[in-house]
């Protein structure tokens, strides 16, 4: 074989190497993980959002009644909100926060299960790499955290998002707050591919109850408000297919605002550790259902038909509950 045709091959080898890669990363669809649900089909979870400061600002007290009420409801796993790691996320897989804010801080029993975590704008400001190292899920087997991705049931989907690389706001002075956007970076074919690969999810769910959770707030009467490229660009997506709930943190609260315009309900559980006092958007009155500026977390319970949401505080008293219900769908 000469000179000539040896290079021949070796270059479509190599074209062919950069076909595979291409195309398995633009079509690669959302990683799913399968959740199993109670032995009567019940499914129970907790929601902590903004809470990763050493057990600072009540970060501890609250762990404790998450403990309590996760014990009471028997729950089957705990969703994080993002801004897991104060102030700056991670440095590397190594670094003692994570077993300083997390691992030392959630002891209880009850919450000794899977933690589904989505990454919040703090969080990018650390090493994000970090965080989403399997070498945390080997220090603590708890710990799962992914950009987008997500968790069957039998009877539910939810569907975690990562909404920092939306907001406009960070990429327009990267000089003010230095931000890990790898990964991220062509910013607009990113956006395209996870916009794409939820609609497409969400379209496909035959899931009884559709549930999105990301960091930031589509609505908000908190300290940050609406964020208004999540509702140009996420929140029609949300609608055309029928989602019960949008649950985020970021605003430093406990919240529920319930859409006028289809059955979607804003869950905002950031109360995890430092909350916001007194700064707050006003809302229509028939929209807002629930404000309370202070620590704590929110707990839900579902069955084929029906669910209840409940906002518990620092010392775990429920200070807000709706009651959801669904008709049960079954195949022809």
């Amino acid at each position: 074989m000469d000179g000539s045709c040896k290079h021949f091959i070796s270059l479509s080898l190599a074209w062919l190497a950069f076909f595979c890669l291409y195309f398995t990363f633009v079509s690669a669809e959302l990683q799913r993980f399968q959740q199993p649900v109670k032995a009567d089909g019940s499914l129970s979870f907790l929601v902590i959002g903004d809470w990763g400061r050493k057990g600072a600002y009540n970060q501890s007290e609250v762990a404790l009644q998450m403990g309590k009420v996760g014990e009471k409801l028997s729950i089957d796993f705990v969703v994080s909100t993002g801004d897991n790691f104060y102030d700056k996320g991670l440095a590397s897989p190594d670094d003692p926060d994570f077993k300083d804010s997390f691992t030392e801080i959630y002891t209880a029993n009850s919450l000794q299960k899977h933690w589904y975590s989505v990454l919040g704008n703090h969080d990018y400001r650390g090493n994000v790499r970090a965080q989403l190292s399997p070498i945390l899920r080997r220090i603590d087997s708890r710990w799962l955290c992914l950009r987008s991705f997500i968790v069957n049931t039998e009877m539910a989907e939810l569907f975690f998002i990562d909404t920092t690389p939306f907001v406009d706001e960070y990429f327009r002075n990267p000089k003010h707050q230095k931000f890990d956007w790898r990964g991220v970076i062509p910013r607009k074919k990113y956006l395209r591919r996870v916009l794409k690969d939820v609609e497409s999810a969400l379209r496909e769910s035959v899931a009884n109850w559709k549930i999105v959770i990301g960091h930031h707030p589509i609505r908000s009467m908190g300290h940050h408000g609406d964020t208004k490229e999540l509702i140009m660009q996420l929140l029609p997506k949300l609608e055309a297919n029928n989602v019960d709930m949008y649950i985020n943190g970021h605003d430093h609260c406990l919240e529920h605002i319930s859409s006028i315009t289809s059955p979607l309900q804003f869950l905002t559980s950031g109360g995890g550790s430092k909350a916001w006092k007194g700064d707050f958007h006003y809302l229509d009155r028939d929209e807002m259902k629930f404000y309370y500026d202070g620590q704590g977390f929110m707990s839900v319970e579902l069955t084929q038909t029906n669910g209840r949401i409940a906002f518990h505080d620092v010392l775990g008293k429920v200070l807000h509950s709706l009651d959801l219900s669904k008709q049960l769908y079954t195949a022809m």
